[in-house]
């Protein structure tokens, strides 16, 4: 019977969604110019997710890494950003490696429930509280990105950030279903608790991948 690491080669092979060219919308590094790597699968089931389509992993065809590299090498790109599903899903040693054979800045995006693998430049960590993340993830998080949905919400962005390291740096995020709802306790919050900042989903504004 084949296991789930004969199915993938140890990271070699990967569920991939999709990948495309643009800028990166959300966070400390709004604006980039990144290549996006999208990988499928994700068992947290986020109510408002906006990428409910990668969540089943068989739907999406394994892909060997050096097809990966080799398609971001195609393009002008010299920042690479991993996302999913929940990217961790897997062993990302092996397209972290190939990534910074070719001098690439590796980036991640996860909600950190699972081990961390690969070598990453900046990590921005997206906690949800239905499937928290693991302690290790905390101490290397370079940003914590925290989605708002409900007043509740902020709650849980003052718990993880007292988990973090004093060096991450805080965001709070409006679902963007929510935006108009949203933003203002947003805004209020953050004028009264100035350790925060906002992201916002630019690419959206701009109609943008």
């Amino acid at each position: 019977m084949q296991t789930p690491d004969d199915i993938y080669e140890n990271g070699n092979n990967l569920p991939l969604v999709e990948e495309f060219y643009t800028l990166q919308g959300e966070g400390y590094n709004t604006g980039k110019a990144a290549y996006f790597i999208r990988l499928g699968g994700c068992d947290i089931g986020c109510k408002w997710c906006d990428a409910k389509f990668t969540w089943n992993k068989q739907f999406h065809n394994l892909t060997n890494v050096n097809e990966i590299v080799k398609n971001a090498l195609a393009s002008s790109a010299r920042a690479i950003v991993v996302t999913g599903g929940e990217p961790l899903s897997y062993n990302l040693n092996a397209l972290c490696k190939e990534l910074k054979n070719h001098n690439f800045e590796t980036f991640i995006e996860t909600s950190g429930c699972y081990e961390i693998t690969g070598i990453w430049d900046w990590i921005c960590l997206s906690p949800k509280e239905n499937n928290p993340p693991l302690g290790q993830i905390y101490k290397i998080a370079n940003e914590l990105k925290v989605i708002i949905s409900s007043e509740k919400d902020f709650e849980w962005a003052e718990f993880n950030s007292t988990k973090v390291n004093e060096n991450c740096v805080l965001y709070l995020q409006p679902e963007w279903s929510l935006y108009n709802k949203t933003i203002n306790s947003i805004v209020e919050y953050i004028k009264q608790n100035p350790k925060w900042r906002i992201s916002l989903q630019s690419h959206k504004f701009m109609n943008i991948p």
